[in-house]
């Protein structure tokens, strides 16, 4: 057989396995037997992205589509790029999971502020790192993207570590965050006003919710968190337990609480919470559910997939009824990735998705067993996004997923050998941005060690890459990274770069955090980016 043919008899096995788990999850044999007549477009959409075609002056991959070598990470790696140019960093004592922006005016009134956390003081760095000299949410002017300045630290208790909390709401101008120190803090959420000067946020409120006698006695853990799009509600997940989500009524900026809490519907089988988004309207909310799935548990069909999304009508919470109680209309779960992240409702053309993002590839968050057994199966071992057609919202579909080359199972035994000694988050996904959540064009993620990644999503059932960024590692640990862990920073290894994204159409621009190089900005080259229609209003992008 021909090195060719055996390439498309892999693709097609591959494509036909990865379809099958995907619809085991989404409707049973009748969504099984409806697909196998459409077996064209699923080779097309369940498989690696095409790559992006670089121009002069990048410095393109030069192994699979997302992979750093061994041999790269041994010899110091010294990044990739394509259709982004760096134009400044400022890389302070480093970041750690989560970016937000505010963004107002145009021309010569513009003003850009940029917000990203930093590791939590009692976050126990291994291998120890130097002195830090400032703790907290880093605050930087960027209405230049060439010349970007820290103007100030926020260090009230939850942004001391926000962890993945960190939000602005743009209708009511406001900054906010709930205690995720470590990843589980709490039960505290602090408000900054950034309607005077984004450069100096004003404190609102810093104290604890869900504490008093007219409320709740377990309180708020922190972890991650979303404004409703009028600024009236946060929703929060604590991802440990009590394994609920909460939504606090900050209607009062000066006196926010709490109003109700919930688990999942799949709680009982191990799933709990982590990451949402809210609709403009309020009354849906695009939910995560951590899926419970292990090693162990990942090849044994008795036991049933809880990863995935789940849709809630939280009319009741946006009406401010009494003892409002979230309602699941719709659901949708799969066994090929875990440790649900986050969700971005879109509009591509005039149908409305989801973005969905997992933090965990089959099987569960990135170790040796984990890979090996998801690698045997012929699943992804490592996360990535997908994207959700929610027509019918009472019957999710995942249409498609942003596969890179490294998280093929068909490529395992090239790049396993790569993660040898790291223990978690190694190529995969974390968090995703759009343009424009009513009218996505774009798409732009972080994945870990792959870097920052850009793709057209214009046609959502085949996305492509556009673009790429990978950082040379650094040398020295960052003090304010959470890259610091056992099994995760290297000396000369990539970076994690896991945090949102935020695009200028106007600029032509983006900039992100990686956890050990700081806050980046980049200039998009060789006409990769924007297109025509592509817009980035301020306040719409995740």
């Amino acid at each position: 057989m021909s090195n060719q043919a055996s390439h498309v008899k892999r693709t097609t096995t591959l494509a036909l396995a990865m379809s099958f788990v995907a619809l085991s999850s989404i409707g049973g044999a009748d969504a099984v037997l409806e697909k196998k007549q459409n077996i064209a477009d699923q080779e097309l959409f369940f498989a690696p992205v095409p790559k992006a075609v670089c121009g002069p002056g990048d410095k393109p991959e030069t192994a699979l589509q997302g992979q750093v070598t061994a041999a790269m990470r041994a010899a110091g790696f010294q990044g990739f790029s394509c259709n982004l140019q760096l134009l400044a960093q400022v890389k302070g004592e480093g970041a750690n999971w989560q970016t937000t922006e505010w963004r107002e005016g145009k021309g010569k009134t513009k003003k850009v502020c940029a917000y990203h956390g930093t590791a939590a003081p009692t976050f126990p760095s291994v291998p120890a790192t130097a002195p830090r000299t400032n703790y907290g949410v880093r605050v930087i002017d960027i209405t230049d993207p060439t010349k970007p300045v820290n103007t100030a630290y926020l260090n009230t208790t939850s942004m001391l570590d926000p962890w993945e909390s960190l939000k602005i709401n743009e209708r009511r101008q406001i900054l906010g965050a709930v205690n995720g120190a470590n990843g589980a803090g709490g039960p505290e959420i602090d408000l900054y006003d950034v309607s005077g000067d984004c450069r100096f946020p004003q404190i609102l409120f810093s104290g604890p919710i869900g504490l008093g006698p007219d409320e709740f006695s377990f309180g708020v853990i922190g972890h991650e968190g979303s404004f409703a799009p009028d600024g009236l509600t946060y929703y929060g997940g604590g991802r440990t337990v009590p394994n609920n989500y909460y939504a606090i009524d900050i209607s009062n900026l000066l006196a926010p609480k709490l109003l109700t809490q919930w688990n999942v519907p799949l709680v009982a089988a191990g799933a709990r919470t982590h990451g949402m988004s809210v609709s403009e309207d309020g009354r849906r909310g695009y939910f995560v559910s951590i899926g419970a799935l292990t090693p162990q548990t990942l090849v044994d069909p008795n036991v049933p997939a809880s990863n995935g999304l789940v849709i809630y009508d939280l009319s009741q919470i946006q009406d401010r009824q009494p003892n409002p109680v979230p309602k699941a209309v719709g659901e949708v779960y799969w066994r090929d990735g875990a440790t649900a992240q986050h969700t971005i409702p879109v509009k591509i053309g005039k149908k409305p998705y989801v973005i969905f993002v997992d933090e965990g590839g089959s099987g569960g968050t990135s170790s040796a067993a984990q890979e090996q057994v998801a690698c045997a199966a012929g699943l992804t071992p490592f996360p990535l996004a997908r994207i959700i057609d929610i027509s019918d919202e009472t019957k999710p579909k995942v249409i498609s997923k942003v596969m890179l080359e490294v998280h093929d199972p068909a490529n395992c035994d090239k790049v396993l050998p790569d993660l040898t000694g790291l223990t978690t988050f190694t190529y995969g996904s974390h968090y995703c941005s759009v343009d424009n959540t009513r009218k996505a064009t774009t798409l732009a993620c972080g994945y870990f060690n792959s870097g920052i990644r850009v793709f057209d999503i214009r046609d959502p059932i085949r996305p492509r890459e556009i673009a790429y960024y990978n950082p040379p590692g650094t040398t020295t640990p960052s003090p304010g990274s959470n890259h610091n862990r056992q099994g995760g920073w290297v000396a000369g290894g990539p970076d994690w770069c896991n945090a949102q994204v935020h695009m200028d159409a106007d600029q032509g621009t983006l900039w992100t955090t990686c956890q050990d190089n700081g806050l980046l900005s980049f200039k998009f080259t060789h006409n990769a980016w924007p297109f025509a229609e592509s817009t980035t209003p301020p306040g719409s992008q995740n």
